[in-house]
């Protein structure tokens, strides 16, 4: 039985496959896994079975480079031979005027459409660093799901036409848009952690109607934040993560119910995902001067503060990138490029070191072959290898501005720039 289901699903695969190619998605030669949502398959920046370059810079090993209109700092997803990715069109006073979706053929960098998913006219605060198009979009079942915070969500399919657009659910978001949806069954959750009244939500992905509603409960004085849910299991049942100003929660996912919480004070403008192992939620408080990284344990009902919190780290902790978690390492860059490699259960330091002097990180690292792979904001990637003595293997220069993380995808790697998307794989 075990062996006939296999062979079915090989069966499926090589008819998906033939199909992508009859639409123009890919090449007969390449059949890409997909990165269909922030931080990849995992929500955790873990890149299985991919094999991306060691080295490039900006013609060596570049396969293609497409100049992408507009302004965007979502990163890029890979999803049945093609890559998306949000963008903004803004006036001249850097108000948006439309926001759009796009397709890429991640064989040739050639762009197959570009829609507005969403009309937008009048002003949107933002904060200079950030874009009006920030949410990283997220694939499933043949179907693209384009966030853009209080602007709005919309979902189209893979043709760029539009199945359901809302914008329904106005807040205050001050400093502008980036927290990215998730999916479970058939609800799109995400953050809304606005100036005032945050609140988490579930909208139908068939329909987008709203399903569930939560108000996010925080003691904090500044209420915005801009994290990415993460599904996780506890119990043997799917718990919803979430992280707010002041607070780590988890949710229900069928009903919104809040299970648990976790005070972490009068961190707010938190835009980095929680990454979860060892039974344990990882999470820094964002900017909160000077800051502290957190290790959750899971499970429990209510307040668990005083019950749940393992241990801390104080001083010099991330305030953007994501962290990520490799078998008993914990690794997490602070905005000043300052790397840094910790026990996971303990908290105790193995070792930390400047990345490069004089630049900041937004973009959260990943990892692949064996490799973590941390992009700069001034466009260089910083590769080197996990384990308990750092060993830096390479420093690849694309030279352009970048914040968005990359996406990992087979032998290639993506990387959106200010102006530009990168294909990077090894080139015979």
């Amino acid at each position: 039985m075990k062996c006939g289901f296999g062979i079915m699903r090989i069966n499926t695969i090589v008819m998906l496959s033939f199909l992508a190619i009859l639409r123009g998605n890919t090449s007969i030669a390449e059949v890409l896994p997909d990165w269909p949502e922030f931080r990849g398959p995992t929500g955790q920046g873990i890149a299985v079975d991919a094999d991306p370059p060691l080295t490039w810079s900006q013609t060596e090993n570049v396969a293609w480079k497409q100049t992408i209109p507009g302004k965007g700092w979502s990163s890029p997803i890979i999803y049945q031979g093609s890559v998306y990715l949000t963008t903004a069109l803004e006036d001249k006073s850097h108000h948006p005027t439309s926001l759009r979706a796009l397709r890429i053929d991640a064989t040739t960098g050639k762009i197959l459409w570009d829609k507005e998913v969403l009309p937008w006219s009048g002003k949107s605060p933002k904060q200079t660093k950030n874009s009006h198009a920030s949410g990283t979009p997220i694939a499933a079942d043949g179907r693209i799901y384009c966030h853009f915070s209080h602007m709005g969500t919309a979902c189209v399919d893979v043709d760029g036409t539009i199945i359901w657009a809302k914008q329904d659910l106005p807040y205050s978001p001050l400093h502008g848009t980036g927290s990215s949806p998730i999916l479970y069954q058939d609800k799109l959750i995400y953050n809304c952690d606005a100036q005032k009244d945050p609140f988490v939500v579930a909208r139908n992905k068939h329909t987008g109607e709203v399903v569930w509603k939560t108000p996010r409960h925080t003691k904090a004085r500044n209420k915005f934040s801009f994290s990415t849910p993460l599904l996780i299991e506890e119990n043997g049942k799917p718990v919803v993560v979430s992280v707010g100003s002041g607070v780590v929660c988890a949710y229900n996912p069928d009903n919104g119910a809040e299970i648990w919480r976790v005070d972490i004070g009068e961190a707010f403008s938190i835009p980095m995902r929680p990454v979860f192992g060892h039974g344990m939620i990882y999470i820094s408080s964002g900017f909160d001067s000077p800051g502290t990284v957190f290790a959750i344990r899971v499970g429990g009902k209510g307040d668990v503060t005083k019950s749940h919190i393992v241990w801390t780290r104080e001083k010099d902790n991330p305030e953007t990138p994501s962290m990520l978690l490799s078998g008993p390492d914990l690794y997490y860059m602070t905005d000043k490029a300052t790397a840094y490699c910790v026990d996971a259960v303990t908290g105790d330091e193995r070792w930390k070191v400047v990345l490069k002097e004089g630049v900041k990180v937004s973009a959260s690292p990943v990892l692949a072959n064996g490799r973590i792979y941390q992009t700069l904001e001034n466009g260089c990637t910083v590769v080197f290898k996990p384990g308990i003595q750092f060993e830096k293997l390479a420093e690849n220069n694309l030279g352009e501005y970048t914040l968005a993380s990359p996406a990992v995808s087979g032998r290639a790697l993506f990387i959106r720039t200010e102006s530009h998307l990168y294909r990077i794989e090894e080139l015979q």
